[in-house]
């Protein structure tokens, strides 16, 4: 279906809306949505250029979402729904450090949901949400291959072992003093 070559011949500020689009994304991306159009179902790869969109600027902005839609010539419904389907896709900026806790079984059986819901309690954010600050971002993971210290919690890759709720006070202060620290 090549319906998006009409509605270019037919938006009177198509010159504008590209031009727009184009500086939203870098020109890699920009070069791999022309290089999708040329074949004959270029919205098959848009999870792909989501992707790339994410892996440049770390979540997926409106702007950015709009500039794909526009340059791929699909509808922005289509976009958010695909960013919003997809659970790897985010929607908001991670924040400086990201805490993942792990939810396998040893680390579950072992009281993961406790340590979860702390640091819901001290963060106020939930799963997927960043904190006002930006300096925290909260995920689940399967398994983060250390049971032997169930439960787990990784901080930008550095692993907290047999932690329980009443240490995860402790262990985000550490965090938040490099923050001081830093300014």
């Amino acid at each position: 279906m090549c319906a998006h070559h009409n509605i270019q011949q037919t938006t009177d500020n198509w010159k504008e809306v590209e031009e727009f689009a184009k500086k939203a994304l870098p020109g890699q991306i920009i070069e791999f949505i022309e290089e999708c159009k040329k074949e004959a179902n270029p919205e098959s790869k848009l999870i792909k250029i989501l992707q790339l969109v994410q892996e440049h600027y770390g979540f997926l902005g409106k702007t950015q979402m709009d500039a794909v839609a526009q340059l791929l010539q699909v509808p922005m419904a289509k976009v958010s729904g695909v960013a919003t389907f997809y659970h790897f896709f985010r929607l908001v900026p991670r924040g400086k450090y990201l805490i993942r806790v792990c939810l396998g079984t040893a680390c579950y059986v072992k009281g993961a949901e406790r340590v979860v819901d702390k640091l819901k309690e001290e963060l106020g954010i939930q799963f997927g949400e960043t904190t006002k600050d930006g300096l925290f971002s909260l995920e689940g993971t399967r398994c983060l291959g250390c049971c032997g210290l169930a439960p787990v919690v990784e901080i930008n890759e550095e692993i907290f072992g047999q932690v329980t709720p009443d240490k995860i006070p402790a262990i985000l202060e550490q965090y938040s003093e490099k923050e001081t620290e830093a300014q």
